[in-house]
């Protein structure tokens, strides 16, 4: 038999495997119904006016139709396979076992026509579309039949839109009358919009969130009445807002801060708001029963916002509560305000907060593959405590220890081994040599950081790190986020290199980077926006800058110029000198409910200048892997259109280089259980900022776009709630070090051949999302 001709069996195959899956999960799904009933498939809503357009007629539709209950049977394809496992499977006889799982695990029970109520579903479109103004309703119902299968339709017949005439406050001479009224240039309901239940309802929560700023304490949203009057105007209400007579006296009045007691060491099983006179300290405005002089007062004075005599608002309330909880100190956040009995129309405000473990260890094993072949793993345990200095500070230390082996391949035998330790210490405020006040909800903080790790290339070379930082981590809301290294030092020494290694660098003067003697030193910044968390908006962004300054002010000062022979060394060690930027946007795009268009681009750029000509090696740009352009394996890919030629010495070419530019866009969507699938497109390249002769075509010019790689694939990702396993196929589309006129391979795209597989198909496997 000819290649084609198996080529056309193998499709029509596949064909008939389709058309049985249609056909079995189709057809079986209805015979299993009780005797006289049916299979609910869902129920279709039209809305019938002719003043509506059709837009809003079927942002209306959509709306009501979401409202229609039972849900129907999952689906997907058109296909009902939980069903079919639920009825293939039948009714087990024990409580467990295959069967049990299949049907009341992974199957779902038949939705049935008996168990849909057409009046009750057409009694909630007619509330809710009257709700929206559309007084008088008429809602019709009826049904379909056919193969035991039936749907529902309801005809939604609505008349003429109501619409504000006018809104009036509360008109008396009581204080909480004129804090309303105040109120009313920020209000939701405006005269010629729409009647809409529930946006009066969002007004009388707008009110109350207003109130609780000035004292109002006892106060909530009921206490609010909205008269509607429709008898006059042309499809017109006017709404006319009061305080019901009803309510309470002490809701009507603000309320101040009388006293505050914390307690910092509340036990949830004991009775640990009964203390002795001696245990109870005051301190400014706060009395503390901390029985084992837990913490440093000044803690409490810098979390909790309210003063005494401060009036009562929720802001201060909430911001205090969230920063609590963001001292991570506090496994238990407790509030409670009570009236004062000194003090009219005062309340006294409780804080009952239980501790974590003070000290607790953390160990961390996992397992690693690289693009290179390298398989191994790492260890890292953690000693951590919470309280170090009695004012709430993270003390952390970590050792860790690793290695990597090369099994088969170019770099057989040359194993890494890695050990190192780290420690940091983390203050729950700025340490400044003047204070800085912050109304934030999160708690700013700030971090010192010294670490130390050695690496050893077996038969090659190895290397001693050290890295010491310092500086501020703080969020001014939840989207936004700083973090700034005042100081960031790394130096890096070699040693125990081998005469292989300097004789290969003989050969490759590239690999002399690597043993080269560092020092970076010089602050750092990044800045984080985001709002992915607003799960209701369709258009939701991420951004992420980072700036690094290294060597500046001492190259400056020192007049520092290579290119002039005058390298400046501190401690026989020529410094670093440059300035980086890289900034990625990402944009999420909602499709529907459980699909997205995620798109991210990365801008990035090292200058090295004064007393370095290029950038140190770990500051350079990279491209490919399973968070890049995944076509290409990491590393493997640029500078421009230069094509790496791995040499006698067996090693991994030097490519990274001075700019990047990188997109990605990917569509994601559900589908089933776990299960995402996404298809995507990746591009962009990195380049030089000056020419390399050991590197040709590496360099940025004007025509950098015809040097771009472009790739393509699809995946799936395993969302397990507490990690997403990813999976990634990807595949070539352009080759930028192809020769012009080539670099574009979709030609030659060919799924069916083994060595097109072989060269092409690049599977990656990685932990969560790339982007």
């Amino acid at each position: 038999m000819s290649k084609k001709h198996s080529y056309i069996e193998y499709y029509f195959m596949r064909y008939c495997v389709v058309l049985s899956l249609f056909f079995v999960f189709g057809c079986s799904n209805t015979k299993f119904l009780p005797e006289g009933d049916l299979l609910y498939t869902g129920g279709t809503v039209t809305v019938k006016d002719t003043i509506l357009n059709k837009k809003d007629r079927k942002a209306l539709e959509s709306e009501l139709e979401i409202l229609l209950r039972p849900k129907p049977n999952k689906q997907i394809l058109g296909l009902k396979p939980k069903l079919w496992f639920y009825n293939v499977a039948g009714e087990p006889k024990k409580q467990k076992g295959i069967r049990y799982w299949l049907r009341n695990k992974v199957g779902e029970a038949p939705v049935l026509f008996s168990k849909v109520d057409l009046e009750y579903n057409a009694s909630v479109l007619r509330n809710f579309t009257e709700n929206r103004g559309y007084f008088k309703t008429r809602v019709s119902t009826d049904s379909t039949v056919k193969d035991k299968r039936v749907t529902a339709e309801y005809i939604v017949i609505p008349k003429k839109q109501y619409k504000i005439k006018s809104v009036t406050f509360p008109q008396d001479s009581s204080e909480i009358a004129k804090v309303i009224s105040k109120t009313s240039r920020r209000s939701l309901l405006k005269v010629g919009n729409p009647y809409d239940l529930d946006v009066i309802k969002a007004e009388r929560e707008r009110i109350d969130a207003r109130l609780k700023e000035k004292g109002y304490y006892y106060f909530n949203p009921d206490y609010i009445l909205a008269q509607v009057d429709s008898s006059k105007g042309d499809h017109e209400v006017k709404i006319k807002l009061k305080i019901k007579e009803e309510t309470p006296v002490k809701a009507t009045v603000a309320y101040k801060i009388d006293k505050i007691l914390v307690y910092p060491n509340y036990s949830l099983s004991n009775d640990s708001a009964v203390y002795r006179k001696k245990d109870s300290k005051q301190y400014n405005d706060f009395t503390i029963i901390d029985t084992a002089d837990t913490f440093k007062p000044r803690v409490f004075d810098r979390t909790i916002y309210f003063k005494k005599g401060d009036l009562y608002n929720r802001k201060d309330h909430n911001l205090t509560l969230n920063r609590f909880v963001n001292l991570g100190t506090f496994n238990f956040v407790k509030n409670e305000f009570k009236e004062s009995d000194s003090i009219k129309n005062a309340l006294d405000s409780y804080y009952y907060l239980t501790l974590l473990p003070k000290k607790f260890i953390r160990v961390e094993v996992l397992g690693k593959t690289n693009s290179a072949s390298y398989t191994g793993t790492e260890i890292n345990a953690n000693w951590n405590n919470r309280n170090f200095f009695r004012g709430a500070e993270l003390f952390t230390v970590s050792v860790f220890g690793g290695a990597d082996f090369q099994l088969s391949g170019q770099n057989s035998g040359k194993n890494i081994y890695k050990l190192g330790a780290e420690t940091s210490l983390t203050w729950p405020r700025f340490i400044t040599p003047f204070r800085i006040e912050g109304n934030s909800e999160f708690v700013p903080r700030t971090k010192a950081t010294l670490r130390y790790e050695y690496q050893k290339r077996t038969q090659l070379y190895a290397l001693n790190s050290f890295n010491t930082s310092f500086g501020y981590l703080w969020k001014e809301n939840i989207r936004k986020e700083h973090q700034f290294n005042i100081v960031d030092i790394t130096y890096v020494s070699p040693n125990n290199v081998t005469p292989e290694y300097l004789e290969d660098i003989e050969e490759d003067a590239s690999l002399g980077r690597v043993i080269e003697k560092q020092l970076i030193f010089g602050p750092t910044y990044s800045y984080t926006y985001t709002n992915t968390m607003q799960k209701r908006k369709k258009n939701t962004f991420y951004f992420n800058g980072e700036l690094d300054l290294a060597g500046n002010i001492t190259g400056l000062v020192t007049g520092a110029n290579i290119k002039k022979n005058d390298t400046i060394k501190i401690f026989d060690v020529p410094f670093s000198q440059y300035v980086k930027i890289k900034a990625d946007l990402r944009h999420y795009l909602k499709l529907g409910k459980e699909s997205e268009l995620a798109s991210r681009i990365i801008l990035g750029a090292g200058f090295a200048y004064g007393n370095s000509n290029t950038l140190p090696t770990s500051k350079q740009f990279v491209v490919g892997g399973t968070n890049s352009i995944r076509a290409f394996r990491a590393r493997s890919l640029g500078p421009g259109s230069y094509k790496a030629e791995v040499t006698s010495s067996d090693y991994v070419p030097d490519q990274s280089a001075d700019l990047k530019l990188e997109f990605n866009t990917e569509y994601r969507a559900k589908l089933f259980s776990i299960v995402r699938g996404a298809v995507f497109v990746d591009a962009g390249n990195i380049w030089l900022l000056n020419a390399d002769p050991n590197r040709p075509n590496a360099e940025i010019t004007k025509d950098f776009m015809k040097q771009i790689a472009v790739g393509a694939g699809a995946g799936l990702r395993f969302d397990l709630s507490f990690l997403v396993l990813r999976t990634d196929l990807a595949f070539p589309l352009r080759i930028p070090y192809l020769p012009e006129g080539q670099r574009w391979v979709i030609d030659d795209i060919n799924f069916g051949s083994g060595s097109w597989r072989k060269d092409n198909l690049i599977f990656n496997i990685a932990i969560g999302y790339p982007f």
